[in-house]
């Protein structure tokens, strides 16, 4: 489909139509269209842009990945077909393992979404040899050489259950979750509250800028952040953006 760049909706659109044709290519599970509708609602409600606490957090996962020992990035269909270039990018930055992980299972989708990230260069791991011991749905299966012994992940367009496991394992959770109020956003050490389209260029940008600061400079990035703080800002973002619509509203009832 050829979406006109003068649409109004441009971007939002083209993002559909990448889930679309990820659901058409064996890449995305049918239920991806709903999670992703969901996360545009409130990308909606947000005023579709990168907020200073998005920035703040993208900058102090970076600075997170950058410390870490064994940092994996962990892919879905979902976040494969909007952002997979630029997680490999970041991936060879911030030296981290990518790794498939699907909550809809099937080694066949498995292996598509492997393929697909290879064409931008990047090693991919998805040789669920592993189980994380206390999660039952399919995000338990893991590479051996990835998710098990990372000790910082980050979960793009993530589950609960998974986080709340990965954190009882012990290893810091990055999640980039347009919704602030999920289980996912409440639980992760830091929680970037942005679109996955977005969220991943910042990072890539901080990641170019934060490889060369000292390790004391990052562990003091890292000590500032605030998830909580974060949170809150989000949530007042959305209130504040509604509460602009909803006045407009009434100055127009007034005519």
């Amino acid at each position: 489909m050829t979406i006109p760049r003068s649409h109004p909706r441009y971007q939002s659109l083209v993002q559909r139509e990448k889930i679309v044709e990820g659901i058409k290519n064996g890449i995305v599970a049918l239920q991806g269209l709903i999670a992703h509708g969901r996360g545009e609602a409130f990308d909606y409600i947000l005023g579709e842009k990168s907020h200073r606490f998005a920035l703040e957090a993208e900058k102090a996962a970076v600075a997170t990945m950058l410390l870490a020992k064994h940092p994996v990035i962990s892919v879905n269909g979902n976040s494969a077909v909007l952002a997979g270039k630029e997680l490999c990018e970041l991936s060879k930055i911030v030296n981290a393992k990518v790794e498939v992980n699907i909550f809809h299972f099937s080694y066949e989708r498995i292996q598509k979404i492997k393929s697909f990230l290879e064409k931008f260069g990047c090693e991919v791991l998805a040789a669920c040899d592993a189980e994380l011991a206390g999660l039952e749905s399919s995000r338990r299966i893991v590479d051996s050489r990835g998710i098990l012994i990372a000790d910082v992940v980050l979960v793009p367009l993530e589950d609960g259950d998974r986080c709340e496991i990965l954190k009882k394992h012990g290893k810091k959770v990055i999640a980039i979750d347009l919704n602030p109020l999920s289980r996912t956003a409440r639980m992760a050490d830091i929680t970037i509250v942005d679109n996955i389209v977005r969220a991943v260029p910042n990072m890539i940008n901080f990641a170019r800028e934060l490889k060369n600061f000292d390790r004391s400079e990052l562990e003091e990035i890292v000590r500032s952040f605030d998830n909580r703080k974060v949170l809150a800002e989000a949530v007042k973002a959305i209130k504040e953006y509604l509460e602009e619509v909803a006045s407009k509203f009434k100055i127009d009832q007034k005519f």
